[in-house]
């Protein structure tokens, strides 16, 4: 290879180069960033959060990391990171940046926080164009839906209040697994509901006692009753019929319902089974 190819493979070398790193001294602002300080970069990127300028505050934290790799700065702007997307209704974007911070700090005191918007940005079905598509004109509820989301925040918040018992977030955490657990529940009503509408009885019922085994003491339980009240009764299996009757009317003829999952003495079907959401 000729000298003069040599020179002119090392020239679009360095341009290249220089066009691959050269946002690290721009914002989306258009400001020069050269010669920032880790604070400089720290404060602003807070500033625009406080401003509401979600996508101004992920620049400056992605640059800040780039250009500071380590250190407590970078370590709070990957957290940040995920906040923002979080704010700016990129839900995926937030659990990447969430796992993300995760995987390389499972140690971290912040941790907690980071499992915390791992559950909100899978929690929150209004968050994005397909949840507010699937509320607001399709008038669909969160527990018609698929419920790998629902199960995947519910995960998280687990592992939240399992592995941090201290943690400020695991009051708020409890309560949404509550409600992601009725949620999951009704989801499994709503199977049971479109099996009997088929005249697929067998199905029906099957689901209904899926729902009684897998999620006792929610409301969910005496649709689930009810739905085999009618489906035995579809079947002319009139014995079964009335014995899922007088079980729902022994259990909820004082209108007890109880959905706290946190409480494990409410707990009283199956009482010796591990089941999937329980964390005490």
């Amino acid at each position: 290879m000729s000298i003069i190819s040599r020179s002119l493979i090392l020239f679009l070398v360095f341009q290249l180069s220089g066009c691959a790193f050269g946002w690290l001294n721009t914002t989306k602002k258009g400001e020069n960033t050269e010669g920032w300080t880790v604070t400089q970069f720290y404060e602003q990127g807070k500033q625009d959060m406080e401003d509401g300028d979600w996508k101004s505050a992920i620049s400056f934290f992605i640059a800040l990391e780039a250009r500071y790799p380590y250190g407590r700065y970078a370590q709070q702007a990957q957290l940040y990171v995920a906040y923002c997307h979080y704010k700016e209704d990129d839900q995926e974007a937030a659990i990447i940046a969430a796992d993300r911070f995760i995987r390389l700090h499972p140690n971290h005191p912040s941790v907690d926080y980071a499992y915390y918007i791992k559950g909100l940005a899978s929690f929150n079905d209004e968050k994005g164009i397909a949840g507010y598509v699937m509320k607001h004109w399709i008038n669909q509820n969160m527990s018609e839906r698929d419920p790998k989301a629902s199960n995947a925040s519910f995960q998280s918040f687990k592992e939240l209040v399992t592995r941090f018992p201290d943690s400020q977030y695991r009051s708020d955490s409890i309560k949404r697994m509550n409600y992601l657990f009725n949620t999951v529940a009704m989801g499994e009503i709503y199977v049971a509901r479109y099996y009997m509408s088929r005249g697929a009885y067998v199905a029906a019922i099957n689901r209904a006692q899926h729902t009684l085994n897998e999620y006792p003491q929610t409301p969910a339980t005496q649709y689930a009753l009810e739905i085999m009240v009618d489906a035995y009764d579809g079947l002319g299996m009139y014995d079964l019929r009335d014995d899922a009757k007088r079980v729902m009317q022994k259990s909820f003829s004082k209108n007890e319902e109880s959905s706290d999952i946190t409480n494990s003495d409410s707990i009283s079907w199956n009482s010796g089974k591990k089941y999937w959401w329980k964390f005490w």
